[in-house]
């Protein structure tokens, strides 16, 4: 690359970004915590999720002293490995000796692992972002095992959200009438337009339209070279349309005339890879079980998914499980669905034993016994004492056969678990 083009694109990368009117990101203050550890740290997610914007809010905030470079530029298309070093030496010679870098997209440059071990080997201070989970853990696998740290961005919290809309509320415990109508009115727009953030700011649906096939185009159907666009836009059309509901490789391999389930399961990791879908697993003890049972999906945003997917009537119920998805995927659970009898929509595990069990469901009164008894089944298998029953808007507590049953609505759950 042009030594004097890259300078030129690395002025205008590093002047400083007005940050007030960006949305503080939660994760920032996690990641703070690692400022002083000599980790490579990785930030991962979906496109647009607003990894650029989390850079800029920690430069300001507490990496003042470091250089920013934003590799999904169009004028990086003809950097290669080889270019580094000049990068490196224009760096220095334009803004000084500086001992953190912070690499945005950095996945788009083949082999830069091995520049980023190199900086970490001088004992430099390095963040990277990401939009490929599968890449991203293939390289530093092989180049910065055990010098790393990872962290996941998804699109806005419902807390995130709140900032957003600028309002701001007490505790949840004394909220008045009106204070509570306002979150539940603010909850119904943010269960129905998700957390992307400029598509919350423009409200055109071609944005999000835009981001998918972005994703699409350039992050699968390009990076794995498949030949095949029409049957990967069935797979996502299917899985958008089924959010919240058991999937059959098999089933779907018959559904897009394809001669292999292997290549759907392919499809999937591409996706999860991508961010955009993902699966979790019926849980069993035995591992060969849990292979080979279906998988439930979910999609990265409710806001996209209304627009990409098929909708039923009873759709709302479904993107209320994502919404409570999406934050314990925020929250770094390790998930899991429970069928036995009955179904319990998320039971989540910490090292070996299920620590948790959560029902989901829009209205508690039109599938009471239903959702009590999986949630019921769940306790009683996993030894476990209490468990949760998310709703739209109904509270309360009961205890059945011992076992104490919290019910709360998502919106307050989100906000207390932030």
């Amino acid at each position: 690359m042009d030594k004097e083009k890259l300078k030129q694109l690395l002025i205008e990368q590093n002047q400083v970004k007005d940050i007030k009117t960006m949305i503080p990101r939660e994760l920032t203050s996690y990641i703070q915590n690692f400022h002083q550890t000599p980790f490579i740290v990785i930030v991962s997610g979906i496109r647009r999720s607003g990894k650029s914007t989390l850079l800029h809010q920690m430069r300001s905030k507490f990496l003042k002293n470091s250089y920013y470079v934003n590799f999904d530029d169009e004028r990086f298309v003809q950097f290669t490995v080889d270019d580094f070093q000049s990068l490196h030496e224009s760096l220095i010679e334009l803004f000084g000796n500086k001992d953190v870098f912070l690499f945005d997209e950095i996945q788009n440059i083949k082999s830069w692992e091995r520049f980023v071990r190199r900086l970490h080997d001088a004992g430099k201070k390095i963040y990277v972002t990401g939009s490929n989970a599968s890449m991203l853990s293939k390289e530093l696998g092989t180049h910065l095992t055990g010098r790393h740290i990872t962290f996941s961005l998804y699109p806005f919290s419902f807390r995130e959200f709140l900032q957003f809309k600028q309002h701001s509320f007490g505790s949840l415990n004394k909220l008045t009438t009106e204070q509570r109508g306002i979150l539940k009115k603010f909850f119904n727009e943010y269960l129905e337009k998700g957390g992307f953030p400029e598509y919350l700011q423009t409200g055109k649906e071609e944005y999000l339209k835009f981001v998918y096939e972005n994703i699409l185009y350039r992050d699968i159907i390009t990076r794995y070279n498949l030949t095949n666009e029409k049957t990967i836009k069935e797979v996502v059309y299917y899985a958008v349309s089924n959010i919240g509901k058991e999937i059959s490789f098999n089933s779907l391999r018959k559904l897009t005339q394809l001669t292999s389930a292997t290549t759907i399961k392919e499809y999937f990791e591409y996706l999860e890879n991508s961010y955009l879908t993902f699966l979790i697993s019926r849980y069993n003890r035995s591992l060969k079980k849990q292979i080979y049972y279906n998988k439930k999906v979910y999609f990265i945003d409710t806001g996209m998914a209304k627009i990409l997917g098929f909708r039923a009537s009873d759709d709302i119920g479904r993107m209320l499980e994502n919404v409570v998805f999406l934050h314990l995927k925020r929250l770094n659970k390790e998930i899991y669905f429970h069928k036995e009898k009955y179904e319990c929509d998320f039971v989540i595990r910490k090292s070996i034993p299920i620590v948790e069990a959560i029902q989901v469901t829009y209205n508690l009164q039109e599938n009471k016994d239903r959702e009590i008894n999986g949630l019921l089944e769940a306790l009683q298998m996993y030894k476990l004492k209490e468990g949760l029953l998310l709703t739209s808007d109904q509270e309360g507590e009961l205890t059945i056969n011992k076992k104490k049953i919290i019910i709360k609505p998502v919106w307050k759950w989100l906000l207390e678990t932030s």
